[in-house]
């Protein structure tokens, strides 16, 4: 599918763009790869890291704020993975309008830039924390998933449809907790700070995050919000996975930190099917015919949410171990 294709990514130096990069460029056999991000020396990183496929490969400086920009860019591109966005919960509730700029102005800037363009698919990351949003990264996001399913409103006859897909933090992803532990547990310290002991969180890997966007790709015909099916643990057993016999000081939940993570409420039941690997939340509601997303999974019951404290799939100690060797994680 993305054979001889041009695809471009938005936030494409970050942990998600460079995992999508190798894994299409291992996969696949693309036209081109454009990396679009702000940072020069994130690019010169990454331009290395990937010289023997420097053929496959273009990088693009510049602002998902910057429509005229992305135009730009755009041109000659079949699909776009938008990655970019301000991230860190305590940046984005300290410079809020900047967060809106980003979050919110630049995803109807990819929106408007792709329409203008000819781009035929647009995949959008969201987050759990664009589910009943108590942060302002949260609301952005919500607003921004909003923007990207009503953007197929505005396709005509256009051949493009925007899906999204939702997932929270990646184990070891920067400002996640896997790497506040390993730098504590470096300095030889036995007791790890925990804000709650009731926390949960669901496990996912960055090829996990990568193959549902593939998926997304594969199957989206428009407004569908892709959810993977993944493991929960207990905040608790991934401190006894790191540190063996460790104690814990709880040091109380921060502000914009939920208990636990969602993807599925139960409001959004009501249009969402499972698969054997993954929910999909459908639109409600229908642009035309020939984008209507027909589904063929079980419809959920009523009543029905998904989060990381209702789980069926859950990983103890041990698993958390493994898990935390594959992903090289463990020291």
């Amino acid at each position: 599918m993305l054979n001889n294709k041009a695809i471009l990514v938005t936030g494409g130096t970050g942990s998600f763009g460079k995992a999508f990069t190798n894994y299409v460029l291992e996969h696949y056999n693309p036209k081109k790869i454009i990396i679009y991000s702000r940072d020069e020396y994130k690019q010169f990183l990454m331009q290395n890291e990937l010289k023997k496929h420097a053929t496959k490969l273009r990088f693009f400086i510049g602002d998902v704020r910057d429509k005229d920009r992305l135009m730009r860019a755009f041109e000659g591109v079949d699909y776009v993975i938008h990655a970019a966005a301000l991230k860190q919960v305590p940046a984005c509730e300290y410079n809020p309008a900047e967060a809106i700029k980003t979050n919110i102005n630049g995803a109807q800037n990819v929106i408007d830039a792709a329409l203008n363009t000819g781009v035929k698919k647009v995949v959008a990351l969201s987050t759990d924390k664009a589910v009943n949003p108590v942060n302002l990264y949260g609301g952005t996001k919500l607003v921004s998933d909003k923007l990207f399913i009503a953007a197929n409103a505005y396709a005509g006859e256009k051949d493009i449809c925007f899906s999204i897909v939702r997932y929270g933090n990646v184990a070891g992803s920067r400002g996640s907790v896997i790497p506040l532990f390993r730098n504590i547990i470096s300095q030889g310290v036995s007791e790890l700070p925990i804000t709650d002991r009731r926390m949960t969180r669901f496990w996912i890997s960055l090829q996990q995050g990568v193959e549902l966007v593939i998926k997304a790709l594969e199957e989206a015909k428009g407004g569908e919000t892709f959810i993977s099916k993944i493991p929960s643990f207990k905040i608790t057993d991934l401190a006894e996975a790191m540190l063996p016999g460790c104690t814990t000081k709880e040091i109380g939940i921060r502000e914009g930190e939920k208990l636990h993570e969602i993807m599925v409420t139960v409001e959004d039941a009501m249009m969402t099917y499972e698969y054997d690997k993954h929910f999909i939340i459908y639109p409600q509601m229908v642009w035309s015919e020939s984008r209507r997303a027909v589904p063929t999974g079980k419809r959920v019951p009523e009543g029905f949410s998904y989060s990381s404290d209702n789980n069926k799939e859950w990983l103890g100690v041990e698993e958390i171990r493994e898990r935390l060797k594959e992903a090289g994680l463990e020291k």
